[in-house]
C-alpha cells in the first residue's frame, strides 16, 4: 500500500524502507537512460545539425538558382498544369516573370548568388547548394510537417527525435534535441514532437515565434528560495518516490518521461543559464552575427545560441525564421518585394554562423542545413507575386564533409520542376541520417503492428553531395 500511495502521507515512509541510497542522484548515464550516448552504426560523418528553417518557402529563382532562359522568356505565357486548389489537373496559361534582383558570381566556385544575399555570397565556397530538390505537400502546414517528420498528415515522430532516439545525447546536462523560436501554426508543435517514439525524445522548445529572442529562455530554471543543498535532498526524496512509482506501474511510458524530464531539468540548472547566456560574447562576436543591428539583432541572436547550443553537445537545433501566425514569413503570393526584407534580416545572421563555426573548429563536425519547406514558382501570381512550388527549389548545406562550393542537381530551364539530379525530401533525411552514422533503413521503431522509419519505405543517401 505505502508503494502504491506513493504521492499519499503514506509515501513518506517509504524512502527509509528503500534505504538512503535511494536518496542520492543516480549517474548521469545509467543502463536504463535512454537518453545515454549511443555509438552510430557506421563511421560518422558529423556529430551534430544545426537547421535554419525559412518558414513560407524562399523564391530559389530569385535566390540562388539562376534561370537565364526565364529572364530571357519574362513576360511570356505558357501552359502550366495546377497542383493547387482548384486548379488541380488543369492546364492555364501563365505569365513567366524573371527574377527581381540581380544575380552574380561569386567565390572560387563561381555560384551564382542574387543580391538578396550579399553575406551568403561571401562565403559561397562554403556552401553545397541543392538546386534539385521536390517534396510533398503544397501547402504550408502539409510540406511543413513533411519536412519535419516524413509525413503530410500523421502524427509521426520529427527527425530531432529520431536522431536522439539513434544516439542519445552528448550532454546529459541539455536536452539532445532544441527548437528556437518555433511557431504554433503549420504544424506547431508536431514539428518537433516525438510521435509515438518515447516521450523522452521530444524536442525541446526555447522561445516562439513572435517573442523577442533576446527573451527567449527556459522559464524556472533556478529556484531563489531554497539553498542547492535542500533541492538536493528535496529532488532525491521526490525521485525515489517517483521511480518506485514506475516500478510499481510497470514501465508507463509518460510516467518515464516525466522522470527524467525532472532529471534533467535539475541537471540544467548548472549548466542551462550559462549556455542561454551571450552577454560574455565579445563586441566583434555579436557584430558578426548582427546583433544590435535593429534588421538583424533577432535572427542574429537565435543564430549565435544555436552556435552556443552546438558547442555545448546538443545533437539536433533548429533555428527558425518564423511567425506566430498561419501566415509564414516567405510566403510572397503577392508582393515578392517583401522577400528583401526578409533575406536582410537573415543573411548576415546566417553566414555570421557558418564563420564562427569555422573559426571554432565546429564546422568540421556540424551539419549546417538551410531551406524552407518548398520553393516558388517561376510564373506569377497577380502582378509581382509568385505561388507554392513543391516540385523543385533549392536548399543549401555546409559542413560535415560535404563538397565545398558545390552544386548538385538542376531545376528546369525556367526553375518550376527538379530535372536532373532529383533529390526528394525522403533523400535527404536519408542522407542527414547517413552523415550521423545511422542507416535510414535500419532506424526503425515498432508501432501498431508495423516498423517505422523517419523515410517511410523511400529514401536514398545523395553520396554525390559529400567530398
Amino acid at each position: 500500500m505505502l508503494q502504491t500511495i506513493a504521492c499519499g502521507m503514506g509515501g513518506l515512509a517509504l524512502p527509509g524502507s528503500l534505504g538512503a541510497s535511494l536518496l542520492r542522484p543516480r549517474p548521469l548515464f545509467v543502463a536504463d537512460n535512454p537518453l545515454a550516448p549511443r555509438a552510430p552504426m557506421f563511421p560518422a560523418r558529423i556529430k551534430r545539425v544545426i537547421f535554419l528553417f525559412m518558414q513560407g518557402g524562399p523564391s530559389h529563382v530569385d535566390s540562388f538558382d539562376y534561370k537565364p532562359e526565364l529572364i530571357r522568356r519574362d513576360g511570356t505565357k505558357i501552359d502550366f498544369t495546377g497542383v493547387r486548389f482548384g486548379t488541380f489537373g488543369k492546364a492555364s496559361k501563365r505569365r513567366l516573370m524573371k527574377p527581381l534582383w540581380k544575380f552574380k558570381q561569386h567565390g572560387k566556385c563561381g555560384r551564382w548568388v542574387s543580391e538578396l544575399f550579399p553575406h551568403q555570397a561571401r562565403i559561397v565556397d562554403e556552401l553545397c547548394f541543392i538546386h534539385s530538390m521536390h517534396t510533398d505537400g503544397v501547402a504550408h502546414g502539409p510540406a511543413t510537417l513533411f519536412m519535419h517528420t516524413g509525413a503530410t498528415n500523421l502524427v509521426r515522430p520529427s527527425i530531432g527525435s529520431w536522431i536522439t532516439y539513434g544516439l542519445g545525447t552528448m550532454n546529459p546536462n541539455l536536452p539532445g534535441f532544441i527548437t528556437v523560436s518555433p511557431p504554433s501554426a503549420n504544424g506547431g508543435p508536431r514539428n518537433f514532437s516525438n510521435g509515438f517514439l518515447p516521450a523522452v525524445f521530444q524536442g525541446t522548445a526555447i522561445g516562439r515565434a513572435g517573442l523577442s529572442a533576446s527573451k527567449a529562455k527556459i522559464n524556472n530554471i533556478l529556484n531563489s528560495k531554497l539553498t542547492r543543498e535542500q533541492q538536493s535532498e528535496q529532488f532525491a526524496l521526490l525521485q525515489a518516490l517517483n521511480r518506485e512509482q514506475l516500478h510499481n506501474a510497470g514501465g508507463d511510458d509518460q510516467l518515464a518521461a516525466e522522470i527524467e524530464a525532472y532529471e534533467l531539468a535539475y541537471r540544467m540548472q548548472d549548466t542551462a543559464p550559462t549556455t542561454l547566456d551571450t552577454t560574455g560574447e565579445s563586441p566583434s562576436t555579436l557584430k558578426l552575427y548582427g546583433i544590435g543591428d535593429k534588421h538583424t539583432d533577432d535572427f542574429g541572436r537565435q543564430c549565435l545560441l544555436a552556435r552556443r547550443l552546438a558547442e555545448s553537445g546538443v545533437r539536433y537545433i533548429q533555428v527558425n525564421y518564423a511567425d506566430q501566425t498561419a501566415n509564414p514569413r516567405f510566403d510572397q503570393h503577392s508582393n515578392m518585394p517583401k522577400h528583401a526584407d526578409h533575406t536582410r534580416a537573415v543573411d548576415r545572421p546566417v553566414a555570421g554562423l557558418i564563420a564562427d563555426l569555422r573559426a571554432r573548429g565546429l564546422l568540421e563536425d556540424t551539419l549546417v542545413w538551410w531551406g524552407g519547406e518548398f520553393g516558388r514558382t517561376p510564373f506569377a501570381q497577380g502582378k509581382d507575386g509568385r505561388d507554392h512550388n513543391p516540385g523543385g527549389f533549392t536548399v543549401w548545406l555546409a559542413g560535415g564533409g560535404v563538397k565545398k562550393g558545390h552544386a548538385h542537381g538542376s531545376t528546369d530551364e525556367i526553375g518550376h520542376y527538379a530535372a536532373q539530379g532529383a533529390v526528394h525530401m525522403h533523400d535527404l533525411h536519408a542522407t542527414i541520417l547517413h552523415m550521423l552514422g545511422m542507416d535510414h533503413e535500419k532506424l526503425t521503431y515498432r508501432f501498431a503492428g508495423r516498423d517505422f522509419r523517419l523515410t517511410d519505405v523511400h529514401g536514398k543517401v545523395v553520396h554525390e553531395l559529400f567530398g
